[in-house]
């Protein structure tokens, strides 16, 4: 099955770089939007969704304030991974939150679905 790349962006009404970071960056941050639970060990992060799924993740690159870049230690292609990117407009001062991913082709429409989801639930709980 191809996989395709999934690119997206959402504006989000932030103006602290710090909040925004420790939620895409913190376990605490990423257990109020991304996953019921989440733990870490310096470069491995485990999240687990409701009482039977977890997947394990090794954080890939980093730059703080800038992204997060996760591979799933259970995929497989090595040259996948998913990114929180945020930058921040100058004119505005708000940030853009980028993900990019990657699904099945037949996936990606789901994929999107799922993210705007979740991103919905990060701008309800942290207030963007």
């Amino acid at each position: 099955m191809e996989r395709q790349k999934i690119h997206l962006q959402y504006s989000l009404n932030a103006t602290s770089k710090t909040l925004l970071w420790n939620a895409i960056s913190t376990p605490s941050g990423l257990e109020e939007w991304f996953a019921d639970k989440v733990q870490s060990d310096d470069k491995t992060v485990i999240f687990t969704w409701g009482k039977t799924e977890t997947r394990t993740a090794s954080i890939i690159g980093m730059r703080a304030y800038s992204f997060i870049r996760f591979r799933w230690q259970d995929g497989e292609n090595e040259r996948e991974y998913f990114e929180f990117k945020m930058t921040n407009s100058e004119l505005t001062n708000d940030f853009t939150l980028e993900i990019i991913d990657f699904a099945n082709a037949d996936e990606v429409e789901d994929a999107c679905d799922l993210w705007n989801s979740q991103v919905e639930t990060l701008r309800r709980k942290c207030g963007f």
